[in-house]
């Protein structure tokens, strides 16, 4: 049966059409720009960040107890120690006597040999070489000794 107004039959060529373009993979014209935001990547980074800041929360408040020692009511006595002092035009001093270079090495093995392993303080001017001292920490670490310190350093923390 033939459908004989015009409006109709417009209609029914329009239903057909959209019902044929319809479907994702058509032959044709280009699909529409979609205008909607698909939310689910989005959704899914939240719940991670969600899950990795529940989990490092009680780590970061988590206390570590720390065994601390307690003042003493009475000074330790102090350690036995030799200071090697080394003047800004790179000479040195053993317990402030004059000690040519060629000494240095026969005190520094004796040193390292005594039982009582006593302390040797380090205390270099501040003029002197970078270079010179890092030869006579070369020197003290051959030489075996295990116990060293710095003195005289508190002159340079008041610079900074």
């Amino acid at each position: 049966m033939a459908v004989t107004d015009p409006l109709l039959a417009a209609a029914g060529r329009a239903g057909s059409a959209t019902r044929r373009h319809a479907g994702p993979f058509h032959g044709g014209s280009e699909p529409g720009a979609i205008s909607d935001i698909n939310t689910t990547p989005l959704i899914d980074v939240m719940l991670v960040l969600l899950i990795m800041f529940i989990i490092t929360i009680p780590a970061a408040t988590h206390k570590v107890p720390l065994d601390l020692p307690h003042p003493t009511p009475t000074p330790l006595p102090e350690r036995p120690f030799h200071q090697l002092d080394i003047a800004a035009d790179g000479s040195l001093f053993w317990n402030g006597a004059a000690l040519p270079g060629d000494q240095l090495r026969p005190r520094l093995l004796q040193l390292a040999a005594d039982p009582h392993t006593p302390e040797l303080r380090l205390n270099a001017a501040g003029e002197v070489r970078y270079e010179r001292v890092d030869q006579l920490l070369a020197q003290i670490r051959f030489a075996g000794v295990q116990r060293l310190g710095f003195v005289g350093n508190e002159r340079y923390a008041r610079t900074f």
